[in-house]
C-alpha cells in the first residue's frame, strides 16, 4: 500500500510542480520508427501498420503503460514517405494520461547511386489529463492508520485538468547499402503541458528531445528469389531530453530466416546502467510479432521488492511481405540497409 501511495504522490508532484516531462521510448524502436525520427516515415513501398504496447514496472500495478498504432507508406510518384501515429501514455493507473497524434512526412533525395538522404517533418497535437480523484496527498495519510480514503485533502484542485497543445519536429536520415545514420528533434516548440499557470522560474513545457541513431546491415546468408536471406543489424540509439534525462542503447538485431528474429541491447541511463534488453520474435507472411523484456540492472531491481523490469509487444502488418507482393518481387527493389524497420 505504501509503495502505491508513494507512486501516486510522486506523480502528483510531477504534475503539480510542472517538472519537465520526458517521452516514453520503446525498447523495440525499430517497430515504432515514427517515435524516433519522422524521416523514417515510409520505408516500405506497400502500406505498413504497427501496434505497440509497453508495460513498465509491472510489479507496481499499472505504473506506466504506453500503447500506439501507426500507418506508413512510401509514395513513389511523390518520392516521399508518409505516416501517422496515435499514442497513449498512462502513468499511475490513469492518474496522468497523455494522448498524442502526429503526422509525418519524409522526402527522399538521391545523392548518388545507392546513397540517399531523407528529410522529415512532423506535426501533431498532444492532450494531457489529470485524474484528481486518484491523487493522494500528505494530509490524507493518518499517522496511525495510513491512507484510509476517508480523509479529504485541503489541496486546491486546478480549474482545468485537461490541456491540449500543438507539437512539431524534424529529422534527417542518411543511408546506403550498408550503413544508416539519423538525427531528429522532437518538441521543437516546447509545447505547454501544465495544468496551472507557470511563472518565469518554473518550466511547464515538454523539453526538446534530441535523438541520434546509427546502424548497419551485414548479410549472414544471402537470399535469392525463393527465400529471404539472414542478416545482423548492429545499432546505437542515443536520446537526450532536458537537463536530467538521457539514454544510450547499444546492441544488435538478428534476422535468422523467413520465420525468426531476435535481438539484445544494453541501455545506459544518464548516470548509471539501466537494463539489458532481450528480444525474440516470429514472422509469417505479412505478420511480424516481437516480444522483448527489459531486465533491470540498476538499484531499482532490488529496491522495495523491485520493479519487474518492462514487457513490450509489437505487432507489424507489412503488406509488402505478403504473398501477393512477393510474387511481384517488390522486396528485391530495395538496395539499402533499412530492413530492420520492415
Amino acid at each position: 500500500m505504501m509503495k502505491k501511495i508513494g507512486l501516486l504522490f510522486a506523480i502528483y508532484l510531477f504534475c503539480w510542480n510542472a517538472i519537465q516531462a520526458q517521452d516514453p521510448i520503446y525498447s523495440q524502436f525499430y517497430a515504432a520508427p515514427l517515435q524516433i525520427n519522422p524521416a523514417l516515415a515510409g520505408v516500405t513501398l506497400a502500406p505498413r501498420i504497427s501496434v505497440n504496447y509497453r508495460a513498465q514496472w509491472p510489479s507496481i500495478e499499472r505504473a506506466y503503460t504506453t500503447s500506439s498504432a501507426s500507418y506508413e507508406q512510401f509514395l513513389e510518384p511523390l518520392n516521399s514517405g508518409i505516416g501517422i501515429q496515435l499514442q497513449s501514455d498512462n502513468a499511475g493507473n490513469g492518474i496522468y494520461r497523455t494522448t498524442s497524434f502526429l503526422a509525418a512526412y519524409g522526402y527522399r533525395l538521391k545523392v548518388r547511386k545507392d546513397f540517399f538522404l531523407k528529410l522529415g517533418l512532423e506535426a501533431g497535437v498532444n492532450q494531457t489529463s489529470l485524474d484528481w480523484s486518484k491523487l493522494v496527498f500528505g494530509d490524507q495519510i493518518d499517522d496511525v492508520d495510513g491512507y484510509t480514503g476517508f480523509i479529504e485533502s485541503d489541496e486546491l484542485r486546478p480549474i482545468n485538468l485537461n490541456n491540449s497543445s500543438f507539437d512539431f519536429g524534424a529529422g534527417i536520415l542518411a543511408y546506403g547499402k550498408t550503413l544508416y545514420a539519423g538525427l531528429s528533434l522532437k518538441h521543437i516548440n516546447s509545447p505547454n503541458n501544465a495544468f496551472i499557470e507557470i511563472n518565469d522560474n518554473v518550466y511547464g513545457g515538454w523539453p526538446m528531445r534530441f535523438t541520434a541513431h546509427v546502424g548497419g546491415q551485414f548479410t549472414l546468408i544471402p537470399g535469392n528469389n525463393r527465400r529471404k536471406g539472414s542478416f545482423i543489424s548492429p545499432n546505437v540509439l542515443f536520446i537526450n531530453q532536458g537537463r536530467d534525462f538521457g539514454q544510450l542503447n547499444v546492441g544488435a538485431y538478428l534476422d535468422f530466416s523467413e520465420a525468426i528474429f531476435a535481438g539484445a541491447w544494453y541501455r545506459h541511463a544518464w548516470t548509471n546502467g539501466d537494463a539489458a534488453i532481450f528480444l525474440f520474435g516470429v514472422q509469417y507472411d505479412a505478420f511480424k510479432i516481437g516480444y522483448s523484456y527489459d531486465f533491470t540492472i540498476s538499484q531499482l531491481a532490488v529496491a522495495d521488492g523491485g520493479t519487474g523490469g518492462a514487457h513490450e509487444l509489437s505487432v507489424t502488418l507489412n503488406f509488402e511481405n505478403s504473398a501477393a507482393y512477393k510474387r511481384q518481387r517488390r522486396a528485391n527493389r530495395y538496395n539499402d540497409c533499412l530492413q530492420i524497420f520492415r
